[in-house]
């Protein structure tokens, strides 16, 4: 691997982000809260998305190799298989303190240094897609060279988008399917709720809106009240009521099962995907 270049300025470096699809464009809209556009280059295999999405947010176009150069910070949101022709190409315009993290699925920080010049900090993270609306969650791991500083500074660039908590890196493939996948199986069952409204007969958008204020409320009162999820379920649950009726039948269903199966399934995919990579 060449060698890489002098040191940047870190308090003023720029903030380069390779690859703008829909989880690059998340972390973008965290990051232009927090932190002033002109720092931020961003770059895509595909000149249009990669220029829409600099005009859209106001922050500069460039090509990789470029967009790292005197950056303080890189952060690698393209497709896995993707990542190591992309290190390799950038990995000689890289300023010797650079921090790269990476968000693709899969490739661990190992996989990833193979690809950088020695030396270089990396960082795996796993966000996922409400980092777009600053309300993600994210789960950070250190490699081999990153040093306390470096996991604050990922810290600090991903809370732009949400929260950020630092894990060892074998626990990624669990959360991966808990939190990254997550996001999923809410809209999945949004999507069943509001199909049951329409069944019951009541128009499709006012379903929706019933669904999705229903959902809103029940995360905030999980949050705010810090109470068991156990003891609010129990609290809507009236003895031989409506609601213990519903949840009757979706024990019957072995839906609380099926969706531990469905989370053992994620993580064991998330694990095979690492192994793919290897």
């Amino acid at each position: 691997m060449p060698d890489h270049t002098a040191p940047s300025d870190t308090t003023q470096a720029r903030i380069a982000l390779l690859g703008v699809g829909m989880m690059g464009e998340a972390l973008l809209a965290g990051l232009v809260r927090d932190v002033d556009p002109t720092r931020i280059v961003v770059s895509d295999r595909s000149t249009d998305r990669q220029d829409q999405i600099a005009q859209k947010y106001g922050v500069r176009a460039a090509s990789a190799a470029e967009a790292v150069e005197s950056a303080g910070a890189v952060l690698v949101a393209v497709k896995p298989h993707d990542v190591a022709a992309l290190l390799d190409e950038v990995g000689s315009h890289l300023p010797s303190d650079a921090l790269v993290v990476s968000v693709a699925a899969g490739i661990t920080a190992a996989s990833l240094e193979e690809h950088l010049p020695d030396g270089i900090a990396v960082v795996r993270a796993m966000p996922n897609t409400p980092a777009l609306v600053g309300e993600g969650m994210t789960a950070i791991s250190a490699g081999t060279h990153c040093e306390a500083r470096h996991l604050q500074q990922a810290q600090d660039l991903l809370a732009a988008a949400g929260k950020v908590v630092a894990v060892p890196e074998g626990k990624l493939d669990a959360i991966t399917a808990i939190s990254g996948s997550g996001p999923a199986y809410v809209f999945y069952v949004v999507e069943a709720m509001v199909e049951a409204g329409v069944l019951l007969g009541i128009p499709r958008d006012t379903s929706t809106e019933l669904v999705v204020q229903t959902l809103y409320g029940a995360a905030t009162m999980l949050k705010e009240t810090g109470d068991h999820p156990t003891l609010l379920r129990e609290r809507v649950s009236s003895p031989g009521g409506t609601t213990v009726a519903a949840l009757r039948q979706l024990d019957d269903h072995k839906v609380r099962a099926a969706f531990v199966t469905a989370m053992e399934a994620a993580a064991r995919r998330s694990a095979e995907l690492a192994s793919d990579q290897r």
